[in-house]
Order: structure tokens, then sequence, then C-alpha cells
């Protein structure tokens, strides 16, 4: 069994209002199929009434997680992806939301086990997908940045991260998707360059090397924060087309694919700040595996233990 998790970072259920909300407006002709014709807002859940809120289709389930979690205060990254790593209520057990990056009270969570080194200790092949350049590690060598919790629960768990070498030889995905942002801002002008359809087939192949497969994309967190409808919308496209080759080139008998993030902010451009909105939780793949994934899926602590349990 394989399971590919694509986390969006900051990416709530907001209202079905395109005045603000550009999962409302933006064009995402294959999500909404896979969710028979819903968007990925809040609306869409409630209009179901069913016990639990959730979208149900033949391929797909989304529900919607707390993550706010019983604490006061916005969600913030470094504690909700903690959270989502540990199964462990990381805002609750020290009092308050942090982020972006890990302070040492967070990370101490991370290095005492994680879900990379849990699936690690049980056999599993496990892999953050993105490609880091030399420049951030020469960063993270000299203290001049911090790890986020993504790639220090990787190498807590004594997983390499990916270079650009794995990038060149096809072994790694940009953060960006298609990896343009190497050519353009990175200094890599040769870097392999993917349209979004293919960067999804590529994740699809990558998967298949792992029996646990990560790829963390923040390039939603850091546009919510600007504020940029048209911008917000174009990004949204890119990823509904990324889903398309990623769905194209996926066997739902093979494993599950998690979609999930850590808190709102994407889905309300009245604000810059985070939101309290619920995030989605999307698992794609045979409806039997999909049944027992989501039966214990209500906030972000349910994550880290359904996937354990998957691989049980």
């Amino acid at each position: 069994m394989k399971l590919l998790f694509i986390f969006l970072d900051g990416v709530g259920l907001g209202s079905d209002d395109p005045s603000y909300n550009p999962f409302a407006l933006g064009i995402m002709p294959v999500l909404q199929d896979l969710l028979n014709s819903h968007r990925l807002v809040k609306d869409s859940l409630v209009s179901q009434h069913l016990a639990g809120p959730k979208i149900e289709s033949s391929r797909a389930t989304l529900l919607s997680l707390d993550a706010c979690l019983s604490v006061e205060g916005l969600p913030q990254s470094a504690t909700g992806q903690t959270t989502l790593l540990t199964g462990i209520n990381i805002p609750a057990e020290i009092g308050y939301h942090y982020g972006p990056k890990p302070n040492p009270e967070v990370a101490a969570f991370l290095r005492n086990g994680n879900l990379f080194s849990i699936l690690e200790e049980r056999g599993c092949r496990v892999a953050l997908l993105n490609a880091y350049p030399p420049a951030y590690f020469q960063a993270i060598e000299s203290g001049r940045r911090l790890y986020s919790a993504i790639p220090l629960a990787v190498t807590s768990a004594g997983v390499p991260l990916k270079t650009a070498e794995d990038l060149f030889s096809d072994n790694a995905i940009s953060a960006d998707i298609t990896g343009r942002g190497w050519r353009e801002r990175l200094g890599f002008p040769n870097a392999p360059l993917l349209t979004p359809h293919q960067a999804g087939a590529r994740l699809a192949a990558l998967a298949r090397d792992y029996e646990f497969a990560f790829f963390e994309f923040w390039l939603t967190d850091y546009l919510g924060h600007y504020q940029n409808m048209q911008n917000a919308c174009s990004l949204l496209e890119m990823i509904d087309t990324m889903f398309l080759g990623l769905l194209e080139a996926w066997n739902d008998q093979d494993g599950l694919i998690l979609l999930t993030s850590d808190h709102g902010n994407l889905e309300d451009l009245s604000t810059r700040r985070h939101t309290t909105n619920p995030v989605p939780g999307l698992v794609i793949g045979d409806p039997s595996l999909r049944r027992d994934f989501c039966s214990s899926l209500s906030d972000l602590t349910g994550v880290t233990p359904a996937i354990v349990s998957f691989f049980s």
C-alpha cells in the first residue's frame, strides 16, 4: 500500500463567496469533478446534511478538519504542522498557537518522534519529495536559517532531504510544482521545467518508490498573506491541473492520496491573517480504503494515527 500526503499550507474551507474566497471563484474543474461538482468550500459540506459534514464521491471523500484544537487564537504553522506530524495536540500542550517555524518547545515534540520516524521504524520507505537548493543547506548549516516543521521532522527521522541533484535526475519535485522558481529565482537556468500536468504525473511516479511520500506546497499560504485574488486564482488553477496529471497516473487500488493543511488563510483574502476556518481533509482512493482511513478524522490530531493505522 502507498500513501501520498500532499500538504497545502494555509488552506481552509471558507464560505462560498467569490468576493474574497478564490476557491469560490477560481476555475478548478478537476477537483470539482472529483467531488461531484462541489467546490472546496465549507458550504458544500454543510449542504450534504450527513451525520458528519463531508462529501463522498466514487473516488474521493472530503472532510472538514478542525485546526483550532480548542485553543484560543489563530492557528499557526509550526504548531499545526507539528500536530499533523505527531498526532499530539501541540497548541494544547504548550498553551498557545505558534509559528511560522518551531521554537525549541515545539521542536522537541518533532525530535522525540514523528510520522516519518514512526513509519521508518515499521520498515516503510518514506520520503519528502521536495527538492532543496544548495543555498538552503548552507543557510541551515550556518545557523542563518531554521528548519520549518516538516523538514525538521524528516531530518530528525534520519531521512535525507532531496537536493538539486535529485531535481535534475527527476527524483524530486520543485516546491513551486513547475520548477520555474529554480530558473528565475534560484539561479539554475537549466533546471527541469514541468507543466503542472507533468508535475502531477511526476508526483505519482515518485510516490510509487515509497510506501509514504510527502509533498509540501507553501505558496498557498504565501499568496494568502498578499491578498491578491487574481494571483490566488491562477495558483489554484495550476494546482487543479497538477491534480489532473496526478489522478490520471494514480491507481486507486495501490493506496491513498491525502490532501490537508495546517490552518486557514488563502480561502479568505479579506484579511492578511490566518483564519479559524476548518481545513480540508481530502482523501482519494478506493472506497474501502477511504472508509477506514476517514472513520476517525475530525481534527488535525487524527491524521498521524490514521496514517499509522493504514500501514498496520
